[in-house]
């Protein structure tokens, strides 16, 4: 984005800076929503906690998730507006990697929104967006979410949702998909919900993901399998909660300068 020159690379906050021009970007281009904004700065909150890095029980969990990706019979990225904003290169490249198919669901839906984002996935090499259609809908959601594609998500038996989503992760649960689930909070309900919960920001977990499928894209069914069954969910859970609430705040002296104007 055009945008992205005015934040010096050399600068301590440059990622996070990056991050917000994004989304900043994306509303004004009509794929984000001003809650998105919100969304966003909440979960900064959590990554300052962790360090802005993929600790090992993340690193761990986005290896299962390219497992479970790999032995999928259908597999679907669930895509919003910030994850649109922030990572679409990221997604297209993991739909590449898995043969996944790629969905927009919004809470927030609008047909516009909707038609945006997914011109804004095209644009990024994707070659077939769903959830224009939204010819399914979720069981047990009222809102928006509920709206899904038949031969998308509704059909789906693994599916990536990033960012917090607790009540569709909870439905999605009970219709018996796996899900994967990126969220920078562990206490969330999305994570507790989550087949594989990935306590991680999603501009380093959805390519993390991605490179782990091409590594993993070789290996035999049984190898995918052992690692499905090999990961301990409780366990990533409480280490990411441990990072949290005893990781230094220091950051080489520059905790607290955040750039903002």
């Amino acid at each position: 984005m055009s945008d992205e020159v005015e934040v010096p690379e050399d600068h301590p906050r440059y990622q996070s800076l990056l991050t917000r021009h994004r989304i900043e970007a994306g509303v004004e281009k009509g794929i984000t929503s001003q809650q998105g904004l919100i969304a966003e700065g909440r979960g900064e909150a959590f990554d300052y906690l962790l360090g802005e890095e993929t600790i090992p029980s993340a690193e761990e969990a986005e290896r299962v998730a390219a497992a479970h990706f790999l032995l999928a019979e259908h597999p679907v990225i669930s895509v919003n507006g910030n994850v649109a904003a922030l990572v679409p290169e990221a997604v297209v490249d993991l739909a590449e990697a898995t043969g996944a198919d790629v969905e927009v669901n919004l809470f927030g839906r609008t047909e516009e929104r909707v038609r945006a984002i997914a011109e804004h996935l095209r644009e990024h090499g994707a070659e077939d967006v769903k959830g224009v259609t939204a010819d399914a809908r979720i069981p047990g959601l009222s809102h928006e979410r509920a709206k899904v594609d038949s031969d998308g998500i509704y059909d789906a038996d693994v599916v990536l949702v990033p960012l917090e989503d607790g009540d569709r992760a909870e439905a999605l649960g009970e219709m018996g998909k796996t899900e994967v689930v990126i969220d920078l909070n562990p206490l969330s309900r999305s994570a507790q919900t989550a087949t594989v919960p990935i306590i991680d920001n999603v501009v380093r977990a959805v390519p993390n993901i991605a490179a782990q499928a091409r590594d993993l894209r070789g290996a035999s069914r049984e190898e995918l399998e052992a690692i499905v069954e090999g990961f301990d969910r409780e366990a990533a859970l409480a280490a990411a909660e441990r990072r949290l609430r005893e990781g230094s705040l220091d950051r080489d002296g520059e905790a607290g300068r955040d750039g903002a104007e």
